[in-house]
């Protein structure tokens, strides 16, 4: 009995009325149900503290976000307006010059850059760089070795007929391929062999000429069937006829660029005069050579006015 009446009376006592549509709660003063309006204090409480973290102070920060807008639109328009200038003048340019080419994306410029490379592996003139006498270099001799190497592939990609390179005499565990790997950006990627053996025997001893400066024979012409061989050496590391000694017990030919030939000593304060450059530098003079089949034109390409020679038509 007690029971019943107890649950009679939390019934009587009970907000909750049963209608058709379901279980209401009790109704406010508003004549909203209770839980919605705390849902609706909560919710207009949020909006009032996101309004104050979007806006900092209300007017100000709207003020300042509108002031953003406008600065960004007018970005915007102007980058428009500046390629549609681009667009006109391009497309006025092709009409004025119907037989140059339109400029090329640099996706495009890398792809075609990379076919004449491995086409260069197969067809091109190539050069060898004998890396197999560096165990004696300093750290010094090492960078800047590996700053040689770097700008001479990079006037290879450049060329209309690259060569293709191969870094002989060449361990990936080796203090010049760390140097190498930590001054060049993307080494590992560079499209060139590299080998552990040594020039003399991965080629026909018959097809390598290996370019001294220390060879009786000046260098005439550029063939194809070569295989041309530099020594990976800076100037402080330089014996006399190092490279030239190492040729000769191998049987292999030589040659010289034709500096003497074409070029005459300049005189200077320091009477300084040298034929000996940097492996780059012989490159951009066999590289220039290879498009002009011009020697005073290749050799003022990579001999500077430091080596103390200039062109002997140069002399007044």
């Amino acid at each position: 009995m007690d029971w019943r009446l107890e649950g009679s009376t939390q019934k009587v006592e009970s907000p909750v009325l049963q209608g058709e549509e379901g279980i209401l709660e009790e109704t406010g003063e508003d004549g909203l149900p209770e839980g919605f309006q705390l849902l609706q204090i909560d919710a207009e409480g949020e909006c009032q503290e996101g309004e104050t973290l979007a806006t900092g102070s209300t007017a100000w920060c709207s003020k300042n976000v509108q002031r953003k807008q406008r600065h960004w639109e007018k970005i915007v328009a102007a980058k428009k307006s500046k390629r549609k200038q681009e667009k006109e003048r391009r497309k006025a340019n092709r009409a004025e010059n119907p037989g140059i080419c339109p400029q090329h994306s640099k996706r495009f410029l890398r792809a075609l850059t990379k076919e004449k490379l491995l086409e260069a592996k197969h067809s091109g003139p190539r050069l060898c760089i004998d890396l197999s006498m560096t165990h004696h270099m300093s750290k010094k001799e090492l960078s800047r070795l590996a700053g040689q190497i770097r700008r001479l592939y990079g006037s290879n990609k450049k060329a209309d007929r690259p060569f293709w390179i191969c870094l002989t005499g060449f361990t990936i565990d080796s203090p010049l391929y760390e140097e190498c790997v930590r001054m060049n950006d993307g080494f590992s990627s560079y499209l060139l062999d590299i080998k552990e053996e040594d020039c003399f025997s991965l080629f026909p001893l018959e097809t390598l000429v290996y370019l001294t400066p220390d060879s009786e024979h000046a260098l005439e012409d550029v063939d194809l069937n070569k295989v041309y061989i530099l020594g990976g050496l800076v100037d402080e590391s330089i014996q006399k006829k190092v490279t030239f000694q190492k040729a000769w017990e191998y049987s292999v030919k030589t040659a010289r660029l034709p500096i003497q030939e074409y070029m005459v000593r300049n005189q200077n304060g320091k009477n300084y005069h040298s034929e000996i450059l940097a492996i780059n530098q012989v490159f951009d003079i066999l590289s220039t050579y290879l498009e002009t089949r011009n020697w005073p034109e290749a050799l003022k390409k990579g001999v500077t006015s430091g080596k103390g020679y200039i062109l002997r038509n140069s002399v007044e």
